[in-house]
């Protein structure tokens, strides 16, 4: 470990975290310790990539963890938590400018509380500003890419750089953001005024629906599989006979098949293991090939340290 290099990220990014367990930083409750962790604010953020460029450290960026599924051995180097618990989040006119680690569904509640509408879809998704960019998130109908005007990224050299929506190349749950090596700074979405008694009663239809169809009561990543065109992957996964289907503490979702859930004491293994014997027996029965809508990060098996 690096003495000098730890000293440094201090300065900039306060209190380091080391051997910190992933589990608590998932939504699915799971994933080894990282060598590292930091939640520098948002102005941090590039002097802390360039810091890690000077000493060739190597690091991932994470938000709330929502999308996440991490290895039961950890992450090696430096994991950068964007999350904020800070309201990061300025109104004007119909526009929003907010942090990437402002949460998604705080940002849909300050938008209901000035009368902008067209962030319904989001309320209740759990991730972050940025990781929502990342992939282009979207539920009921909506997408980021509907109401994004643009973007701050950082690049891998500490750069900051404003790109469009459209430089965004925002498609389904994908955006250039992982393929170019940038990171989320912030970002300004564009709404539309309109009633507040009408937002805030999609917002509550979204609500019931939520709760009504999805396994929120288990620690799970969403929706764990992208939609293959022509189909629908929950669909798929009960037709193929793998509804309540169990690896060790993960399990298929009983109530809504496109969920994976950790029903209690789940590895990091057992759920991958379980996507993998779910995309095995889908692609067998009807041809279709499940991708992953959950990224898979960190080290999966134990190894020696020397």
């Amino acid at each position: 470990m690096n003495r000098q290099f730890l000293e440094e990220l201090e300065k900039i990014a306060g209190p380091v975290l080391m051997q910190e367990p992933m589990s608590g930083h998932t939504t699915f409750r799971v994933g080894g310790p990282a060598d590292m962790l930091v939640r520098p604010k948002k102005e941090q953020l590039a002097p802390v990539i360039r810091l890690c460029r000077k000493y060739g450290e190597s690091y991932c960026v994470i938000g709330n963890g929502s999308n996440l599924l991490v290895g039961d051995a950890g992450i090696r180097g430096l994991v950068i938590e964007t999350l904020t618990k800070e309201e990061d989040a300025a109104v004007h006119g119909a526009r929003i400018e907010a942090g990437a680690g402002m949460l998604l569904s705080k940002t849909a509640r300050l938008a209901l509380e000035h009368g902008l509408g067209g962030m319904e879809f989001a309320a209740g998704i759990p991730g972050t500003v940025g990781g929502a960019v990342v992939m282009n998130a979207g539920a009921y109908g909506g997408e980021m890419k509907d109401i994004i005007e643009s973007a701050v990224v950082i690049d891998g050299n500490g750069n900051e750089k404003e790109l469009s929506a459209e430089e965004l190349e925002l498609g389904y749950r994908s955006s250039c953001i992982l393929p170019k090596g940038y990171l989320v700074k912030q970002v300004v979405l564009r709404l539309t005024p309109g009633d507040a008694a009408a937002i805030k009663a999609r917002m509550e239809e979204l609500r019931i629906q939520r709760t009504a169809k999805q396994p929120l009561e288990y620690p799970s990543a969403g929706s764990t599989f992208k939609r293959p065109e022509g189909y629908f992957a929950g669909k798929l996964i009960m037709d193929a006979g793998m509804r309540g289907y169990r690896v060790g503490g993960a399990q298929v979702s009983e109530k809504h098949c496109g969920f994976v859930v950790n029903r209690g004491g789940a590895t990091a293994r057992d759920i991958r293991k379980l996507i993998q014997d779910v995309s095995g027996e889908v692609q067998r029965q009807f041809g279709v090939t499940l991708e992953p809508e959950v990224k898979m990060i960190g080290e999966f098996t134990h190894t020696t340290r020397i």
